[in-house]
């Protein structure tokens, strides 16, 4: 289906740039769309960000946001947009310049583009073990994006699992594919995978995106191993809290025990019964306690709750029957092994 412009409502106009029809009609928001259209077309009006805000619909501070996300991609300029009143959107933000601005510096600036230029391009971002992401400014995405098929499609898939893409995310997918060197069906898998944990906010997926990269997991394989090795543990320690009655998210150190135990092959009767002989002796929660009760479960060979109900049953028969002359029950030492804690 063709569609064609009816131009006989036009009255008057005014002018669009090329380039945002060309680059940013993808790469920008809809609310960085109609912040910048009002902006244009209210070019030389004093206007606040709250003015924007009620003609537009974008909440204050998303228009504050766009006029910076407008002004990064050298669209708009100071004296291009309207001013506006002290408290809004109108603080200049740092806009790209081709040289730092002039801050006193122990070292003279030619020794530090000196250093710069001997380093390779991928050595220019912070140190890796800080996983510190980089700030790339919509121009420079757009240009990234144009250069490379793989962040191109990249962009593409993750804007259908979890929708339009804001600024931090883009910078989020190149810092991955570029400065962690994951590559693109990693990324993609990663993404899956916390959308379907409904974990989606840029700061958790930075932080397992650089566990990734740390231990390795850069192929389809090593990734999809990951990702059901977690959902293993997710649904483990889900059993565990509705076991133990939790209704928060298990500590640190809690999940380092509730991961030594399923790595271990205890059964969920086994945790159960050591969880209610726990609260029996001290009357509250204690993963420490549970978890001595089980080694010393699994050290006298005991590995099913059957069998720990019938070394209780021996123990009990041997403590309540008749002493022998001659015989030694040893039944301080049988008490021993079964209550070590």
């Amino acid at each position: 289906m063709e569609y064609k412009v009816n131009s006989g409502i036009w009255g008057s106009m005014f002018g669009v740039p090329d380039i945002v029809a060309d680059n940013f009609l993808k790469l920008a928001s809809g609310e960085q769309i109609k912040v910048l259209l009002y902006l244009l077309r209210n070019s030389g009006k004093m206007c606040s960000a709250q003015e924007i805000s009620m003609n537009t619909g974008v909440p204050v501070q998303q228009a504050a946001d766009a006029v910076i996300f407008w002004q990064q991609a050298n669209i708009l300029t100071q004296q291009d947009i309207p001013a506006v009143q002290p408290q809004s959107i109108m603080t200049p933000p740092p806009v790209p310049q081709p040289s730092p601005a002039p801050v006193p510096q122990p070292s003279p600036v030619p020794v530090t583009q000196q250093k710069v230029q001997t380093e390779p391009a991928v050595n220019t971002a912070p140190p890796k073990p800080e996983h510190k992401r980089q700030n790339l400014d919509p121009s420079q995405i757009a240009g990234i994006m144009r250069d490379s098929v793989d962040i191109a499609e990249l962009f593409k898939i993750t804007e259908s699992m979890i929708g339009s893409l804001n600024h931090t995310f883009q910078n989020l997918l190149i810092w991955m594919y570029d400065y962690l060197g994951l590559k693109k069906e990693v990324i993609i898998v990663l993404i899956s995978h916390c959308k379907s944990i409904d974990k989606t906010n840029p700061s958790y997926i930075e932080k397992v995106a650089a566990d990734w990269a740390e231990n390795e997991i850069n192929d389809l394989d090593r990734a999809q191993t990951e990702v059901q090795r977690i959902a293993v543990t997710h649904d483990f320690t889900g059993r565990i809290m509705r076991m133990f009655e939790m209704t928060r998210r298990p500590t640190g150190k809690q999940a380092e025990f509730i991961e030594q135990w399923r790595n271990d092959g205890y059964s969920d009767e086994l945790i159960h019964f050591a969880y209610e002989k726990t609260i029996e002796q001290i009357n509250k929660l204690s993963f420490d306690y549970i978890n001595k009760i089980l080694v010393s479960w699994r050290d006298s060979g005991y590995t099913t709750v059957q069998n720990v109900r019938d070394a209780e049953s021996d123990y009990k028969k041997r403590k309540n029957a008749p002493k022998k002359a001659g015989t030694d029950p040893d039944i301080e030492k049988y008490k021993v092994l079964i209550n070590k804690f």
